[in-house]
C-alpha cells in the first residue's frame, strides 16, 4: 500500500474516534475497519493502528500547538475532519522525519480537498503554514 493510502486510512481511522468517547468502542471500530480492508499485509495493518494509537496519545500536545496559532479557531469549535486533518498532519510534522514537512502540509490539503468543506483546504493549508513558521 503506498504511503498516501495508509495516511488516509489513518485519517478515517482517526476520524472515527471523534464520535466514540470510550477506548472500547473506538477500538471496536478500528477493529472493523481494518477487518473491512481485507487481505491487508500484515505491516500496513501495524503501522496504521500503531500510528492513531501514537497521534491519540499525544493528542492534547497537538491540539495546544494548534490553538495557539488558530485565531479565533479553538480545536473545540473546528469541524471533525478539519481537525482530524491537522491533527495527523501536525504529528507528522513534529514526529516523523521521513516525511518533509511540504509534504505532510500538500497531503493535508488533498485530504482536507476530498474529506472536507470548500473552506477546508486553505483553512488547514493555513493553520499548518503558520505552525511551521512558529516552530
Amino acid at each position: 500500500m503506498s504511503r498516501r493510502e495508509l495516511r488516509e486510512h489513518v485519517f478515517r481511522m482517526l476520524f472515527r474516534k471523534e464520535f466514540y468517547e470510550s477506548e472500547a468502542e473506538f477500538s471496536e471500530q478500528v477493529k472493523r475497519y481494518l477487518e473491512e480492508l481485507e487481505p491487508l499485509e500484515e505491516k500496513d495493518e501495524s503501522y496504521m493502528s500503531g500510528k492513531v494509537e501514537d497521534i491519540y496519545g499525544h493528542v492534547k500536545e497537538l491540539d495546544d500547538r494548534i490553538n495557539e496559532v488558530a485565531k479565533g479557531w479553538k480545536t473545540r469549535r473546528m469541524g471533525k475532519v478539519d481537525l482530524t486533518v491537522l491533527r495527523l498532519a501536525l504529528y507528522e510534522m513534529l514526529y516523523e522525519e521521513s516525511v518533509p514537512e511540504k509534504v505532510a502540509i500538500n497531503e493535508a490539503v488533498e485530504i482536507a480537498r476530498k474529506y472536507g468543506g470548500d473552506d477546508s483546504p486553505s483553512f488547514v493549508n493555513g493553520i499548518l503554514a503558520k505552525l511551521v513558521t512558529e516552530s
